[in-house]
């Protein structure tokens, strides 16, 4: 064979230099030496080289594979220095492959063997082991030591590594400093040249950020580093667990179930066991999120197999937790449950998961309490209560929860409700962090049992006022915040520009009846990528307080404000009329909701599949039912005057005009009273012009714009080739009005990308929430315009919201489909006794009737879908 020992070994050192600067490259060198040379020595250390480049890229079966043979060749080469090298080496690619216990023993076996820098790196990969493991205060302990040694040795490479690990463990453990050490990582390794450490580093400090609640700075830093990573062409598929990890902290549970399974997946192929166990156990906590117990149940059983099989019993107590609470909320309430629940607790806080211990210690008390336990409760929560002092947003709510209920077992109702207002507040500031309408909407969760618990006390009190105090403190808040426009960002332009005609070549192809696969993944990952860019977007400052009965009353006037409360599987309506609260009840909640499903389905066969008879005498039933039990208790306060109802969940897509108490009357429908009275105290825009939109496919739309056009010379009209996607918001800001005729999109499984087809494509809610000066009033003739998407806390999603929250005072748009033309009558009507100075509600309201009374089915359906949505 070629070449000298001595220039072999120097080619092997090489290939081991070479590992996280570019690991193609290591691989390549180290093969070149195993094939080419005979010096044993030059051989071990190749076989470790592609061993570790193979774990960089994160083949972990290739890794162990060449790392084992590492080990073969430096013992038969007779150096135990080397021999020990290479099992340190492979104890850290056992440990990612989930064999701890083999892992430990592999590099606490090397440690005996090393000194120098060696032995340091040695600490270092025990320490590794000891942190998948769940050990993290040894594991800090491993760290620490090998930063001294790397100082005292001069090794920057070696201090950097530690550095960056220990930075980690002190992250996770809710510690400011490992902050501190992530960036002295990054700096070296940046120095050193070692762009895919750096990166690695920077990711780590997007993670650090997420655990402090930072969600649009660790977003920022994910996207820059993944760019990194596609530009050095090194997979990092583990990183998905970080990912994940900041979706269950919003929470974005749809979104984070589906990452959970695609980690699951790929983890598993790439045979990267230790991770996978952690997506499992992320997708066991998206169902929990979600309220699939079931499947949390049997996740949770799966992660944590896998957790006891690799020896991680940290991990292992994490995934019972989330089967625990799983448990309790399918209703688990025995006294075998709770001695699990306490035990668990216990087990999370001496292994470094206090987050997790405080919410299994807060339903362990509630199962306590259940049982007749009332001390025992009241020490769980004493405990509990401890955590409203310090750490996340998140662990200070739960304390200040666990501090209410603590309260209201010793029957000191006031001091609860004070605590639930304190903890409400401070996700109200934790909130207000976020830029991005999609991640304030979603973000409602972790109010809900505050909020809940809040309302409890209330409706036990009998008091209208404060009831309504307490539903309107957790509703709707992203309408109640500083309203964020996304940044003028060229990148997010560009990608929404992109989007568009890959949607339409989309469109166009299904249209001609062509296969569009091509097209059909472009647009997903396109989608992602404007999900990615606007969740960037910092936020503006904590909402503002929901209004109390005495401001609700001066700018209602003469209308009645409705406002429906689910309470307890009820529902409940408080009525404000004439400065004065009333409380009723209303029924079973369910009950609500299966007549309101139904009343839908039977407009809607009724609309599109043209079956006046049997779906309108279902509709009617239905309409009947409804208001019989959400309005007709309620007729001698609400009269026959103009109505303000804010509904809740589903309720908030029922066709409200098709109600007979609603029936030709004014009516505004809207998230919140807080909602409505902002966008009723807003200022009105400038005047200006009237904006008249058609879009393609859509004769009917073009004849309602030109006659719309003919009765408002001074309207800005855009039809044809001119309505396209960046005319259209152009026209519309600063506008008085805008009116858009056009097919549309809801889409329940991402409603901001909810579309209004123009001539060059759709347009998404996206786009519309960059709009700086909203029209005051925007009408959306297109099918399913003003429907949303309902998240906890009755934050909606969708077209109409967003524009309601970027500053728009009155939305009227159809919560069904709709015929163009049926509905270019309405609309004529409709903007001919606006421009004669009726208000919208009442414009809308007059124009139904109108339509309506030649009795026609179609007609009644028609008129119905339409909603007047905020201001009125």
């Amino acid at each position: 064979m070629a070449g000298s020992g001595q220039s072999w070994e120097i080619r092997a050192e090489d290939a081991l230099s070479a590992v996280q600067r570019n690991p193609h490259q290591a691989i390549q060198i180290g093969q070149s030496v195993l094939e080419r040379s005979d010096n044993p020595r030059a051989r071990a250390v190749a076989a470790r080289a592609v061993g570790l480049a193979y774990r960089e890229m994160n083949d972990l079966g290739a890794a162990v594979t060449h790392l084992r043979r590492a080990v073969r060749l430096a013992r038969r080469g007779g150096s135990a220095g080397l021999t020990a090298l290479a099992r340190m080496s492979l104890g850290y690619a056992l440990a990612n492959s989930g064999r701890n216990v083999a892992a430990l023993r592999e590099v606490t076996a090397a440690l005996e063997h090393l000194t120098g820098c060696d032995a340091g790196r040695a600490r270092m990969q025990r320490g590794v082991v000891l942190h998948f493991a769940g050990r993290y205060e040894e594991a800090a302990r491993d760290y620490t030591a090998a930063v001294e040694i790397a100082r005292q040795e001069g090794d920057p490479l070696l201090e950097a590594r530690a550095r960056n690990n220990r930075g980690l463990v002190q992250t996770r453990r809710g510690m400011a400093r490992g902050g501190d050490d992530l960036r002295r990582a990054e700096e070296i390794f940046t120095e050193l040249g070692l762009d895919l450490a750096a990166a690695d580093t920077r990711w780590n400090l997007g993670t650090a950020a997420a655990r402090r609640g930072e969600v649009a700075v660790a977003l920022r830093v994910f996207a820059e580093t993944d760019r990194r990573y596609r530009e050095l062409g090194v997979p990092r598929p583990a990183l998905q667990l970080d990912r994940l990890e900041l979706l269950l902290s919003v929470p974005l549970p749809a979104e984070a179930t589906e990452v959970a399974a695609a980690a699951v997946r790929e983890l598993g192929a790439r045979g990267m066991a230790s991770d996978q166990a952690e997506a499992l156990l992320g997708s066991a906590r998206a169902a929990l999120l979600a309220g699939e117990t079931g499947a949390a149940i049997a996740a949770a059983g799966r992660a944590g197999e896998a957790f006891r099989r690799q020896g991680r019993p940290a991990w292992a107590a994490l995934a019972r937790s989330v089967a625990l609470r799983a448990g309790f909320r399918s209703g688990t309430r025995t006294a075998r449950s709770l001695t699990a629940m306490v035990r668990n607790a216990a087990q999370l806080d001496a292994t470094g998961w206090p987050g997790t211990a405080l919410a299994t210690r807060i339903d362990a008390a509630r199962v306590a309490t259940a049982l007749g336990r009332t001390e025992q409760a009241r020490e769980l929560l004493t405990v509990a209560a401890r955590a409203r002092r310090g750490g996340t947003a998140d662990r200070r709510t739960q304390g200040w929860f666990a501090a209410a209920l603590r309260h209201r077992l010793g029957g000191a109702d006031r001091r609860a409700l004070s605590a639930l207002r304190d903890g409400l507040a401070v996700q109200e500031t934790h909130r207000s962090w976020y830029g991005a309408t999609e991640l304030r909407a979603s973000s409602g969760e972790h109010g809900r049992e505050l909020a809940a618990e809040g309302l409890d006390i209330a409706v036990g009190a009998g008091r209208p006022a404060q009831v309504l105090a307490w539903a309107e403190l957790w509703r709707a808040t992203a309408l109640r915040m500083t309203p964020v426009t996304p940044p003028a960002d060229p990148e997010l332009s560009r990608v929404l520009t992109e989007l568009r005609g890959v949607c339409a070549a989309v469109d166009a192809a299904a249209l001609a009846g062509h296969p569009a696969a091509a097209e059909q993944r472009r647009q997903v990952r396109l989608e992602h990528r404007v999900r990615e860019l606007t969740r960037c977007a910092d936020g503006a400052g904590a909402p503002a307080r929901p209004p109390g009965v005495a401001a609700l009353a001066a700018a209602l006037g003469d209308a009645v404000l409705v406002e429906l409360v689910a309470h307890r599987g009820g529902i409940l309506a408080v009525v404000v009329r004439d400065g004065r609260a009333s409380l009723h009840r209303l029924g079973d909640l369910d009950a609500a909701r299966r007549c309101s499903r139904q009343h839908r389905f039977a407009l809607r066969r009724l609309i599109t599949l043209d079956d006046p008879a049997a779906a309108w005498t279902a509709a009617r039933h239905a309409a009947g039912a409804l208001d019989a039990q959400l309005l007709a208790p309620l007729r001698t306060r609400i009269g026959d005057r103009p109505l303000v109802i804010a509904p809740i969940g589903e309720l908030h897509a029922l066709a409200w005009a098709a109600l007979p108490s609603c029936a030709g009357r004014a009516v505004t429908v809207v998230p919140s009273a807080a909602a409505w009275l902002r966008a009723t105290t807003r200022r009105q825009p400038v005047p200006g012009p009237a904006v008249l939109v058609a879009g393609p496919r859509l004769p009917a739309g073009e004849k309602e714009v030109a006659a719309l056009a003919a009765a408002d010379p001074g309207a800005v009209v855009l039809t044809g080739e001119a309505a396209g996607a960046g005319a259209v918001t152009a026209a519309m800001d600063s506008a008085r009005l805008a009116h858009i005729a056009a097919h549309g999109v809801f889409r329940a499984d991402a409603p901001l990308l909810s579309t209004l087809e123009l001539a060059d494509g759709p347009l998404t809610a996206y786009e519309l929430e960059r709009l700086r000066r909203p029209p005051g009033v925007v009408v959306l003739s297109a099918c399913d315009s003003g429907r949303s998407a309902v998240q906890p806390g009755d934050e909606l999603l969708g077209l109409g919201a967003v524009l309601l929250g970027a500053g728009t005072r009155t939305l009227i748009a159809s919560v069904l489909p709709v015929p163009a033309d049926r509905t270019a009558d309405l609309m004529l009507d409709l903007h001919a006794r606006l421009r004669g100075g009726a208000r919208p509600a009442a414009a809308l309201a007059a124009a139904q009737r109108e339509l309506t009374a030649g009795g026609d089915a179609l007609d009644h359906a028609t008129a119905a879908a339409f909603h007047c949505i905020g201001a009125g």
